[in-house]
């Protein structure tokens, strides 16, 4: 499965919520959501600074990645951004293929 790491900006409606439920039921609907996607919860962390939550998931792929951060987004509470997360492997595979390229000037 493919791995991913969403960055979770709350809205004020999101903050609001999250006050009045708590972060482990915030934590019970992510783990719900991304189960009902076919994928687990990996690690779900609040955080001071630009972002809010920190949420690394395995997904099955880009399609539903891209579902729950529609979604989730859509509803309005937060704001998402996906970051598709990639093994030493998965980098040891992308080193050995070979890619046609001209660097501009040269």
């Amino acid at each position: 499965m493919a791995k991913y790491l969403f960055k979770v900006k709350l809205t004020s409606d999101g903050l609001k919520g999250l006050l009045k439920e708590g972060g482990s039921a915030r934590r019970d609907v992510v783990d719900r959501m991304v189960d009902g996607l076919g994928g687990r919860v990996e690690t779900m962390y609040w955080a001071f600074g630009e972002d809010d939550v920190y949420v690394t998931a395995e997904l099955p792929g880009n399609t539903s990645a891209a579902a729950l951060g529609m979604v989730v987004s859509a509803a309005g509470g937060v704001r998402t951004s996906t970051v598709v997360l990639l093994s030493a492997e998965e980098i040891d595979e992308a080193v050995r293929q070979q890619v046609d390229y001209r660097a501009p000037g040269t």
